[in-house]
């Protein structure tokens, strides 16, 4: 049974929890487990608790500490969601983030007993999302690919030490097209956010350097 709010907005938090594997940018979706809309698939989420959450933010970390088992290095706001008519218990209020899960944690999530959990394609998640979900995958989605066009490096979403062609990779699956390697490289020298590692990794060819991110480096 739904139970219709009169008197207030019901505020919540979404999250796009994202990483990219061997397949390209994935998006994380759980099966919800109660109504409204009981199993179908959404974004994580969860309702504003003013005794438990100082912000907004601070309640999107609390949902998400609840399905990732490793502290997220990047949460970030993208927009926010209102209306009358996105939630069948009355008129709500949305706040969407999205964050990034570096490649060698996806196995970080945590499974809860109540619900089933998905990591699928971001742009082609494969269900019929729940409330607005869809719209907001979108937005989160062009939010992360005008960061990487403005060349802003997804380093969030690789693992401690990378290569060059590792990080090529990431921006590929987030952009959804190939990128010339030299044009690519050139971009990359003299960023200040890269730190160049005496350190390097077997490859096919010939060993691949290796590399850091700057510590405090933001997305």
């Amino acid at each position: 049974m739904i139970v219709v709010r009169e008197l207030f907005p019901l505020v919540s938090v979404d999250i796009a929890l994202f990483c990219v594997d061997d397949e390209g940018l994935k998006v994380l979706l759980v099966k919800r487990a109660e109504d409204p809309f009981a199993r179908r698939w959404a974004l994580p989420g969860g309702i504003l608790k003013p005794h438990l959450d100082d912000s907004l933010m601070a309640a999107a970390r609390r949902v998400l500490a609840h399905k990732v088992d490793v502290e997220l290095p990047h949460v970030a706001e993208v927009a926010t969601f209102s209306g009358p008519t996105r939630d069948p218990r009355g008129w709500s209020i949305a706040a969407l983030f999205y964050a990034l899960l570096p490649k060698d944690k996806i196995n970080a999530v945590e499974r809860n007993k109540v619900e089933a959990v998905e990591w699928a394609s971001a742009s082609a998640p494969g269900h019929r999302l729940a409330f607005d979900h869809e719209e907001q995958l979108h937005a989160a989605m062009q939010t992360l690919r005008s960061r990487v066009e403005d060349d802003v490096l997804p380093l969030h979403l690789l693992p401690r030490k990378f290569t060059l062609t590792q990080l090529q990779k990431v921006c590929e699956a987030i952009l959804g097209r190939e990128l010339d390697k030299s044009v690519f490289r050139r971009r990359l020298k003299g960023s200040p956010d890269l730190i160049e590692l005496d350190e390097y990794e077997r490859g096919p060819q010939r060993p691949a350097q290796l590399f850091m991110a700057r510590e405090g480096f933001k997305f």
